[in-house]
């Protein structure tokens, strides 16, 4: 594993790199365990350096369009759903799911659940039964809206059942969950909890969490979400092994690589300082980035008013993005793409996708970086 000091100079150097490149601003928008896809079907070529190589979508994505089959094309590994379990559990029951699961099935991508969980994991019901399952906030006030008290047995005993439910209906291929807290909400303030982070809450659930998968099986593990008011690293709670960084920079810009420190007056280096000091935590051998690139419904609601919009795909920015993740050792990918769909492709033609994927196979291998 790389140690600290030695991602920070791989990161400026990285940083310069892009730097000198002089790409140009293009948008004013600041089971199967191994994949079965194009890294395995051709052995005259050396596998990609990203396991996985990925995509999350919803319900109206995969009843619009054949992704499975523009999956393969790109040379994909993954496809994922999106975005609550209570959306995905009358899904996975209608034809519609039986066959775009064939479908993987026959082209060897893999499928995952990335989902917005802790609504239907604690539902908001139980406030009447218990409200001291749910969290204070700072005024002393007991919230049922969002998230829940990490010390109350009762909320994560709950918590815990219910993702075993919803386990056993959304089997991941690959073993890995995706389960996360509420949205960018606050945790607990109560007594117990107000001295530990919104991090360090969630990675105490997520080891709960983590325990409860295992019962069903054994390899299995979690993901923690880096995201917003998780997205500096735990400080006191350690992550037991096999929960896992998936490190989401939301508020990054598309018009510059993640390696310009300088963009956005200095934003990005902020995001990659969390990053670095996440990989600290957490094996970058199995954390996953969860980019945007792909992601329309990020680029509709910047709109006033929301409306569909050309993605602002940039080759070059994609490409330095991958080497530098590929050179701080991570091997999981993936990029929300809700709303590519049928409707997407009438309005604008077709995706990125090609480029998407033949990036994710190429990059690494030999143009990545490494770290000193």
């Amino acid at each position: 594993m790389v140690d600290r000091q030695s991602r920070r100079v791989f990161l400026r150097r990285a940083a310069a790199s892009v730097v000198a490149a002089g790409l140009a601003p293009h948008h004013a928008l600041g089971a199967r365990r191994e994949s079965m896809t194009a890294d395995t079907r051709s052995t005259d070529q050396p596998k990609p350096f990203f396991k996985t190589r990925g995509v999350v979508i919803v319900p109206d994505d995969i009843r619009t369009w054949n992704w499975p089959d523009q999956a393969a094309k790109a040379g994909l590994s993954t496809i994922a759903t999106h975005p609550f379990p209570r959306d995905l559990e009358p899904f996975v029951k209608t034809d519609t799911w039986h066959a775009f699961w064939q479908d993987c099935q026959r082209l060897g991508i893999q499928v995952e659940h990335e989902l917005h969980a802790m609504a239907d994991l604690l539902p908001r019901d139980l406030y009447q039964k218990d409200p001291s399952m749910f969290p204070m906030d700072d005024k002393g006030r007991r919230l049922r809206s969002y998230n829940l008290c990490v010390h109350s047995k009762a909320a994560v005993e709950t918590v815990c059942e219910n993702l075993t439910r919803y386990a056993k209906l959304l089997r991941p291929t690959t073993g890995r969950h995706f389960y996360w807290i509420d949205d960018g909400k606050p945790m607990c303030r109560c007594p117990k909890c107000r001295d530990l982070s919104d991090t360090d809450q969630a990675v105490l659930l997520e080891n709960h969490m983590l325990d409860a998968l295992r019962k069903l099986d054994p390899k299995a593990s979690l993901a923690h979400l880096a995201y917003l008011n998780t997205i500096e690293p735990p400080k006191q709670i350690k992550p037991n092994p096999g929960v896992f960084l998936e490190w989401a920079p939301i508020s990054r810009r598309f018009d510059a690589s993640i390696a310009r420190r300088d963009a956005g007056d200095g934003h990005h280096g902020k995001l990659l300082d969390t990053l670095t000091a996440n990989l600290d935590v957490f094996d970058p051998s199995h954390a996953q980035v969860l980019d945007y690139w792909l992601d329309e419904s990020l680029f509709y609601r910047a709109q006033k008013p929301p409306r569909l919009v050309k993605i602002p795909w940039n080759r070059d920015v994609f490409r330095k993005d991958l080497e530098l993740y590929a050179g701080l050792g991570i091997r999981h990918v993936t990029t929300f793409a809700v709303k590519v769909n049928a409707q997407y492709v009438k309005q604008f033609g077709e995706p990125p996708l090609d480029e998407y994927g033949q990036g994710l196979r190429e990059v690494g291998r030999s143009t990545a970086p490494s770290p000193p």
